[in-house]
């Protein structure tokens, strides 16, 4: 019997951090554990960082869990039959919601003689959370991207608020003490994936009951796929030659980031998440990530600053059309190009807005 632990939450929450970070915990704990990321296209920052830290890694790409249902359940089988794992921990798309009826139950209904499916935890940035409970109490009408950010914490068991670190001490336990009043079947947490302060408390989360199990979306699918077409997706390739002997991928990748958050605070455009990953030709990688417009770059993982050259994976999921994504990616690598003495080539870019979310199945609690 295998443990199944589904985690959702809205772009730039923390998943993969998340997932990362409580599969080592648990492997300390002696369990075997394999993770699989998800994503609507293909190409994807996260898998690359993950597999650097962990040794059974899979995704489910070209749409989330629920409309992808099988390729789930195939990337499961196949984790379990090539690695004998006994836990596998899985993050949807972070623009996807309904997963109690399109994917918990239906796996609880079609494979619980084989996996006990752990409570269903939304991932929640309180930053994020804060920003759209303030527009909510200066009385601004509700974006379809805050109902989409709604959904997915009112159908968790699980709230897990990542990144408290990035708040005072004390505003974090009132944030922690709001969600536990206006979510009073849901078990919430907070903790810092980064830092691992407080993760144990997720961990204990996952051993209890699904306590919302039964909960059923007032979900309007019309305005659910209206707010995931908000979003331009857009993933790119670039090929990196240094100038002189050698060049800073993370240099490289920090410049790109910096433009790009500029070009979105400028043009009010809100950002999901930014990821770019740069392979260096003797295989080693920086990694960085940019959640909101103005900010700084995260910094994930390091490079050696005099490569010759790289491979660069640039994942942007940003609120405006994806033409605008695209060039304004493209004036940002120029920018990093100009400022680090790189030349780069790039492959067209696959830039989209997700098609209309058909789950495979969707399933009422049962007994309704």
């Amino acid at each position: 019997m295998i443990t199944f632990i589904p985690l959702t939450g809205f772009l730039g929450a923390g998943k993969t951090t998340t997932m990362t970070a409580a599969a080592l915990a648990l492997q300390a704990q002696g369990r075997k554990v394999a993770v699989i990321t998800n994503d609507q296209g293909v190409e994807l920052v996260d898998t690359k960082l993950v597999r650097s830290k962990l040794d059974s890694v899979a995704e489910v790409t070209g749409g989330c869990f629920c409309c992808k249902f099988e390729d789930l359940v195939e990337a499961i089988v196949a984790l379990v039959a090539s690695d004998s794992v006994d836990t596998v921990i899985a993050e949807a798309v972070g623009s996807c919601t309904d997963l109690q009826a399109t994917v918990v139950r239906p796996l609880r209904q079609y494979y619980g003689d084989d996996m006990v499916v752990a409570p269903l935890t939304t991932v929640v940035d309180p930053l994020r959370h804060l920003a759209f409970a303030r527009a909510a109490e200066r009385g601004e009408p509700e974006s379809d991207l805050s109902y989409l950010f709604r959904q997915q914490v009112t159908e968790a068991d699980v709230i897990a608020v990542n990144k408290l670190d990035t708040i005072k001490a004390g505003r974090a336990e009132e944030l922690l003490d709001s969600l536990r009043t206006s979510n009073p079947k849901a078990t919430v947490v907070g903790y810092s994936a980064t830092t691992g302060a407080r993760l144990e408390t997720l961990l204990d989360a996952w051993q209890g009951p699904a306590t919302n199990e039964d909960v059923v979306l007032d979900i309007d699918y019309d305005r659910y796929a209206a707010a995931e077409a908000q979003l331009a997706w857009m993933n790119q390739e670039l090929d990196l030659t240094a100038a002189g002997d050698g060049f800073d991928a993370t240099a490289w990748a920090r410049t790109v980031l910096q433009e790009l958050s500029g070009w979105a605070a400028e043009h009010d455009a809100v950002i999901g998440h930014a990821k770019i990953t740069v392979e260096t030709a003797d295989g080693d990688f920086a990694k960085l990530s940019l959640t909101e417009s103005g900010a700084q770059p995260t910094l994930d993982r390091a490079a050696d600053a005099h490569a010759p050259a790289g491979r660069a994976v640039v994942n942007a999921r940003v609120a405006c059309e994806p033409d605008a994504l695209d060039a304004a990616v493209t004036e940002a690598v120029k920018a990093a190009d100009l400022a680090v003495a790189v030349t780069s080539s790039a492959t067209t870019p696959v830039s989209f807005k997700p098609s209309y979310p058909r789950p495979v199945h969707r399933l009422a609690p049962a007994g309704a």
